[in-house]
């Protein structure tokens, strides 16, 4: 799953519009090289999100996992893929925050916030 997310809390992280996040099993994540660093912030969903960073560059690379929540997903940012171009959104959520000057593909599915399945 491959996603744009327009929340606050992912604008302020990215210094951007969104986030753009690539979902994929926690089971098969592994960081190659170095160590990761954790922010915690609040999440809309309640608990805290958990977002890894670049413990040498402070480069933002992963983000959704939640404290109180726990999901079988780690959202990693598409642009710290080592080759992001393959990226490709199948949908926006939070579009309830996003920012008049983001223009948004019409044709990519909208969630005001998170999407229906996210919420069970």
């Amino acid at each position: 799953m491959m996603l744009k997310c327009h929340c606050r809390n992912c604008q302020q992280m990215t210094g951007s519009g969104f986030s753009p996040a690539v979902l994929v099993p926690a089971e098969t994540f592994r960081v190659t090289r170095g160590q990761l660093r954790y922010y915690f912030t609040a999440s809309a969903a309640g608990g805290q999100h958990k977002r890894g960073f670049c413990a040498e560059c402070g480069s933002l690379l992963t983000g959704g996992e939640n404290t109180e929540r726990p999901t079988d997903v780690v959202g990693v940012t598409a642009g710290s893929l080592d080759d992001p171009s393959w990226f490709q959104p199948h949908m926006d959520i939070f579009v309830s925050d996003a920012q008049p000057w983001d223009q948004m593909d019409p044709a990519t599915p909208k969630f005001e916030q998170y999407p229906p399945s996210a919420k069970e």
